[in-house]
């Protein structure tokens, strides 16, 4: 596997358990908007998600500790159910990798995601199948499969990161995640009807083949790209920037598509990086693709022409 390359580059900053799984995952919980509630309820919640993530084997490739993947978790609880322990939240995911020969760490996701509601008893423990809604309440298992669905994305793209279309077993069972979706009244971001920016169009964007380039893009970005900044620095420039072009593509086939913004969210920052590093009398063609696909971070990528 590509990623033994980076051990080293780990070993200071993870945990030294022999026994390690796939995440260093950090979790919070924040509680401000709910009240009347014990406080301690929401620091077993805390520590129920970071359990769930990083105690359950998730693919069966051998991990060091100096390889897992990190991640964070802010879950931002805005209201429960007067009488009921029924929550609604967004969920932040976050999730990086190292760029070799470099302290440096790549973002590979960063999304929120605003269609959460779940129910949670403290203490009681966390249960979830791929194939399956467990038990009887689907809010309960909500939670679960929107935990694992964002940890098999991340699983993706980390993977996607190292070899072409590396994550693919992982897209698959995050979608498998999304056929097999809890239902109730109050549970959304599953299905297709339900808009187009949600959990179903994500995965399904990823595995479709009029998105294909995306995926070759991101290998192209990590590996042959910011992996090869510290050896060869002006190949590794034009590898991005010769992958706009085919991004701005696949934009004008697919306007507005939730994939799209999904990976500007993450790398927006670096790819305006690699543009400001151009002449000025050459970044204008950049600045405009980038522009065009990249809309809510537009004026990050204007200031490149001032």
């Amino acid at each position: 596997m590509l990623k033994k390359l980076f051990n080293t580059i780990l070993l200071s900053a993870l945990c030294f358990c022999t026994d390690a799984q796939e995440f260093n995952c950090k979790v919070k919980v924040l509680s401000a908007a709910i009240l009347n509630v014990d406080k301690q309820v929401f620091s077993t919640m805390e520590k129920s998600v970071a359990d769930f993530i990083n105690t359950r084997k998730w693919t069966t490739d051998e991990y060091d500790a100096s390889e897992r993947i990190d991640m964070n978790i802010m879950l931002n609880l805005t209201s429960k159910a007067a009488d009921d322990d029924v929550y609604t939240a967004t969920l932040t995911i976050q999730s990086s990798r190292p760029v070799f020969n470099s302290s440096y760490t790549s973002p590979l996701v960063n999304f929120v995601d605003k269609d959460v509601v779940f129910r949670y008893s403290q203490f009681t423990p966390f249960q979830f199948d791929d194939n399956r809604v467990v038990g009887n309440d689907p809010l309960a298992s909500n939670i679960t499969a929107i935990i694992a669905y964002y940890a098999y994305l991340v699983l993706g793209f980390d993977y996607d990161s190292f070899s072409p279309n590396g994550g693919s077993a992982f897209f698959k069972r995050a979608q498998n995640v999304v056929n097999n979706a809890p239902e109730d009244k109050g549970i959304s971001g599953w299905k297709a009807v339900e808009g187009n920016k949600n959990r179903y169009w994500i995965i399904d964007q990823i595995l479709s083949p009029r998105f294909q380039e995306v995926r070759n893009y991101f290998y192209t970005l990590h590996r042959e790209g910011l992996d090869k900044m510290y050896s060869n620095p002006e190949e590794a420039r034009q590898k991005i920037l010769a992958g706009i072009p085919k991004l701005n593509q696949v934009n004008k086939e697919n306007p507005t598509s939730i994939l799209l913004q999904f990976f500007f969210n993450a790398k927006s920052d670096e790819i305006a990086k690699v543009v400001a590093q151009l002449p000025k009398e050459q970044r204008a063609s950049y600045v405009a693709m980038l522009s065009s696909m990249d809309v809510p971070n537009v004026s990050k990528y204007q200031a490149l022409n001032r």
